[in-house]
């Protein structure tokens, strides 16, 4: 049975995004996109850690080499462990940015941009391979971000937020088949993060909503947890069950009045069971 929602990190995030479980170490990860800042946070000790990068990062997750791959404003980079950082993608685009990102089962990275202004047909969605190679495989997206995979790995599902759809795509051998729609989401709010558990239900963000919705595999909406900020922006499930699940929020364009967890890491402890996520091979 699902604990009622906690407090798992207060802070002020403009735009807190992404929450991953790295497993290796038992801590999570997550990052402030506009604050160009990766937060580490240990649930066992409390423990806190914050990695400055030089350009807004629209996500981090862990390395199998130990570190992180970073989805940043002009491509993907790594850090090392102690902290080396260096390009394994750079492609600047004038008014781009990096958002949303996810490991698939192979290990290669899918990394999402979209324009800063939001416009339409700006962003793509690219697969990052160990090596560095990339390949684009959706163009004209308009805001690039939940992206996550069926427990078998035979389904990629993914989010384009303005669309208000959760797309599904046949994965096999590192690439996808042809889209579909799985299910069109009715309002408040947009569909934003999304996390996978291990049932093959969708747990999915909704900016603007201050919802968490649970989607079974068919696309049916068959749970919605009402959380107190307005701009949820993802979840990931952790903790050393893999059992809790963690929702990013943001600050930005809010009243701190009336929203003062908005920018903080709220937990919903037993939640369901998450999938382990595989690190970045690269």
């Amino acid at each position: 049975m699902a604990g009622a929602i906690e407090t798992a990190v207060r802070g002020e995030a403009v735009l807190g995004e992404g929450p991953t479980w790295d497993a290796a170490r038992q801590r999570l990860i997550w990052v402030d996109i506009l604050s160009s800042r990766v937060h580490f946070f240990d649930p066992a000790t409390g423990r806190r850690a914050v990695l400055a990068t030089e350009q807004h990062v629209g996500a981090a997750k862990p390395r199998a080499a130990g570190g992180l791959v970073v989805n940043l404003r002009d491509g993907v980079g790594r850090y090392t462990e102690d902290g080396a950082f260096s390009w394994l993608h750079r492609e600047p685009v004038p008014g781009r940015r990096g958002n949303d990102a996810a490991v698939a089962p192979d290990g290669a990275l899918w990394a999402g941009t979209m324009r800063y202004d939001t416009a339409p047909g700006g962003g793509t969605l690219s697969r990052v391979a160990p090596d560095g190679e990339v390949r684009t495989r959706l163009t004209g997206v308009a805001v690039s971000n939940g992206t996550g995979w069926s427990p078998d790995g035979s389904l990629m599902y993914y989010i384009d937020t303005p669309t208000r759809r959760i797309d599904v795509f046949p994965y096999r051998d590192g690439d996808i088949g042809e889209r579909r729609t799985l299910t069109e989401t009715a309002g408040p709010g947009l569909p934003d993060g999304m996390a996978v558990d291990a049932a093959g239900c969708l747990w999915v963000a909704f900016w603007e909503g201050g919802q968490v919705r649970r989607y079974t595999p068919d696309g049916r909406l068959d749970r919605t947890v009402t959380v107190p900020v307005s701009r949820p922006t993802a979840c990931g499930f952790g903790g050393s069950r893999l059992a809790d699940l963690y929702i990013t929020t943001a600050r930005v364009d809010t009243d701190p009045a009336a929203e003062p967890l908005a920018g903080s890491v709220l937990v919903i402890p037993d939640a369901g069971q998450g999938l382990p996520q595989p690190p970045f091979a690269g």
